[in-house]
């Protein structure tokens, strides 16, 4: 199912080879979770997990999103929380919007919310920080999916969840400020999109 074109491109030069065995074998329960539920014709449900709720945890939702739409599988839902609300940060939506993605502002203030878009054909995505109980959130029947170490050691247990699975990222947070930053946060996009679309294209 068609993204929009210059996402298309962009998903096109992603290197799924680029992936190492020992990655592949912490993205594989992720496959696992997807794949019972598609069999099962059942809805796949994935909450993506930070601490703030505002970095990796939305760059994960969005591009895991993003690819299910790409590889064609319906009733995948991806949401997004943090062990606590911030902010999603503005880098984050400038680098989706690099990547060809369509973010704009819906409302401004401490916690601004953005609608974003990746498909003519497909309903936007809200995305603002929040926590794991607010109600844009499921509260059963998901794979609760650990984006950071903090969190990941912070949520022992997730509420509801079928299945907790700890597939953490470095936090971009550390070059915010520096000349580094713009190039850090594609880097961290990059890598992210990749194992998205890698878990997305073995769903059967």
């Amino acid at each position: 199912m068609a993204l929009f074109p210059k996402l298309e491109g962009f998903v096109a030069n992603l290197d799924l080879d680029s992936l190492t065995e020992e990655r592949k074998s912490v993205l594989q329960p992720l496959v696992d979770f997807v794949q019972h539920k598609a069999k099962g014709a059942e809805d796949v449900r994935i909450n993506f997990i930070c601490t703030h709720n505002s970095r990796r945890s939305h760059l994960s939702q969005i591009w895991a999103q993003a690819m299910a739409h790409h590889f064609g599988l319906k009733n995948v839902q991806c949401y997004s929380a943090g062990t606590e609300a911030t902010a999603l940060y503005p880098m984050v939506a400038e680098t989706l919007r690099n990547a060809g993605f369509e973010v704009q502002p819906l409302s401004e203030g401490n916690n601004p919310v953005y609608y974003i878009k990746y498909s003519e054909s497909a309903h936007p995505l809200i995305g603002f920080s929040k926590t794991l109980d607010h109600d844009f959130n499921p509260v059963s029947g998901f794979a609760a999916v650990m984006t950071c170490d903090s969190a990941n050691e912070a949520c022992p247990f997730v509420p509801g969840a079928e299945k907790r699975i700890p597939i953490t990222f470095e936090d971009p947070k550390a070059f915010d400020g520096t000349p580094q930053q713009a190039e850090k946060y594609s880097e961290r996009s990059r890598q992210i999109a990749t194992e998205m679309c890698y878990v997305f294209s073995l769903i059967q």
